[in-house]
């Protein structure tokens, strides 16, 4: 049951809530039918809100059926927004630029952000669910570095007609995975898909339980990525764990949906045109695509992102590049449709949208995701670009089914996430990280018996701190190294801590270690009497001797699409 049915809408459709104030000449939100006029809002005098427990279904969120019917690519064009008094011309709504990258869940950023938003916060707050994963990821919502984003479609069989997709009485396991990396200055993002069956290492994770109490799930040791979640309790803190172990990279938030937000969604947006090479007739997932472009929703849509069968090599890697066009497409959808401009179905995408979220606390409330949409909206889908964690065939099986990383080029992808290299920008990036090593590293050199450093310990190999002292003290001829075991915290990236007056010191380091111009820290006063330099490693350290990445470079020859380019499914 809807809040229409419940009485907090008068019977009154979304869209007609809208009306123009001719003194603004925006279109406002009206909640309060009683003839009177007002500027704003008026608030209900029911706090607005949802009560009872989530709806997984369609029918009992008072939501449209999913069609199975296609339309030529294109579709209908969608009503413009509601017609207030004729006195004046309304102005032209401005586009809001809110990046709709999971395929919608973050519409509903435009609403709030509208006229009418403190009587919608209430409302789309209710529709949210969150879990709390502990330290596994940020509380901050922005900040001035790069962000991680982890993306979690899951295979549990909530929602009518969803009884024949994924395991029976399965709790969700991670079953489609894009690790969403955006820039530091927001200007550019990668969106890395993790194969659920890649073989791997799953950590010890702590969960919390619903009595409040934490339980430490044991790890697992060779094992595919989506029992990550769902298997044993583990939540998506787990699967973020995971991640990070595999990438070295600290992801801040996850967003999960299950296989009722595809068709919601893409129902709430008009459909999502997709492409297929050749003609299709899935038996298996009743995907029926005639050759060429098709616009999908509800159910094909959702046929289309789980089916395996009807591409190529019928794997999860071919099921991932249709699964990548899809969301590519859904983002070209909503950037280039009337839907942010019209009222009525932006409310119905919005309600979709967060009807179907399941967020970490941190970002679990509407505000904060309002804060880190406008992060994201600053993106432009020409430089979103998507990719496929580089893996090969399992050699420990004789008829391989499953993965593993290919180590050289998904350390290569990694590196050039970790150092935040841009593959939209690549050349030019690496072009300025050559610079600045230059300018960093240009001087003289210090003795190596001149050198005096602390090193610790703060990425992901044990003892990582002894052995580079050992090498430092019996290959390169520094004897003033110091083993000072673990740093307080686990980093990213290897850092070098110095005094001005320690330049040359720092510099002669740096050709040992192969440590690039980012990893140096100059301070603002010179050393005093014997202190030494702190040499942090971080989880881009990969051994003693081992060069540590300097300006990252893409990868050859891997798996890559951009948002803003339509490809046809082969």
């Amino acid at each position: 049951m809807d809040a229409h049915s419940r009485g907090r809408a008068d019977d009154i459709e979304p869209a007609d809530q809208w009306v123009l104030d001719p003194q603004t000449g925006n279109d406002e939100l009206r909640l309060n039918h009683s003839g009177r006029e007002s500027s704003g809002v008026s608030v209900p005098s029911r706090a607005p809100g949802r009560s009872g427990g989530r709806r997984d279904s369609t029918a009992s969120r008072g939501e449209v059926p999913a069609q199975r019917n296609r339309r030529p690519a294109g579709g209908s064009a969608g009503q413009g927004p509601p017609v207030g008094r004729r006195t004046r011309k309304p102005a032209k709504p401005r586009r809001k630029k809110a990046l709709l990258w999971t395929g919608g869940v973050m519409a509903f950023v435009v609403v709030a952000g509208s006229a009418g938003a403190y009587a919608l916060y209430q409302k789309f707050n209710g529709n949210l669910d969150t879990v709390d994963i502990g330290d596994a990821g940020s509380k901050s919502v922005t900040g001035d570095g790069p962000l991680d984003i982890l993306i979690i479609g899951t295979d549990k069989r909530t929602g009518k007609g969803n009884e024949g997709y994924g395991d029976k009485g399965s709790a969700g396991h991670a079953d489609t995975n894009i690790l969403f990396h955006v820039s530091a200055d927001r200007t550019d993002a990668t969106a890395m898909s993790i194969p659920r069956d890649l073989v791997t290492d799953i950590p010890d994770c702590s969960t919390k339980q619903a009595d409040g109490s934490q339980k430490v799930i044991p790890g697992s040791q060779g094992v595919r990525f989506n029992v990550s979640l769902g298997q044993d309790g583990r939540d998506p803190g787990c699967t973020m764990r995971t991640v990070k172990e595999i990438t070295g990279l600290s992801v801040d938030h996850f967003m999960m949906v299950d296989f009722n937000a595809v068709k919601t969604l893409s129902t709430a947006v008009g459909g999502v045109t997709v492409c297929v090479a050749q003609a299709v007739k899935d038996p298996d997932s009743h995907l029926d695509l005639p050759k060429g472009e098709s616009t999908i929703e509800g159910e094909d849509a959702l046929a289309f992102v789980r089916t395996r069968h009807a591409f190529q090599n019928q794997s999860d890697l071919d099921r991932i590049k249709a699964q990548q066009q899809f969301i590519g497409s859904m983002i070209r959808r909503m950037k280039s449709d009337d839907t942010l401009t019209d009222p009525g179905k932006l409310y119905k995408l919005a309600d979709a949208a967060t009807k179907a979220l399941t967020v970490d606390s941190g970002i679990g409330s509407i505000k904060k995701l309002t804060s880190l949409a406008q992060e994201l909206g600053r993106i432009d889908t020409k430089n979103i670009t998507f990719v496929t964690m580089p893996v090969k065939d399992n050699p420990a099986e004789p008829k391989p089914v499953t993965v593993v990383v290919e180590p050289e080029k998904a350390e290569q992808l990694f590196a050039m996430m970790r150092s935040d290299t841009s593959l939209t920008e690549v050349k030019k990036k690496e072009q300025a990280a050559k610079s600045k090593q230059e300018a960093v590293l240009k001087g003289g050199r210090a003795e190596p018996a001149d050198i005096r450093v602390d090193v610790l310990n703060g990425g992901r190999i044990s003892g990582a701190a002894a052995a580079t002292v050992t090498w430092l003290q019996n290959e390169q001829g520094v004897p003033k190294s110091t083993n000072r075991a673990n740093a307080p915290a686990k980093i990213a990236r290897t850092t070098l801590a110095y005094a001005p007056d320690q330049a040359d010191q720092a510099r002669a380091l740096a050709d040992m270690m192969g440590l690039p111009a980012t990893a140096l820290k100059q301070g603002v006063a010179d050393a005093e009497g014997l202190q030494a330099m702190v040499l942090t490693l971080g989880a881009d350290f990969k051994g003693a001797g081992v060069p540590v990445a300097g300006p990252a470079k893409a990868p050859e020859d891997i798996q890559r699409a951009s948002a803003d380019t339509a490809e046809c499914a082969k």
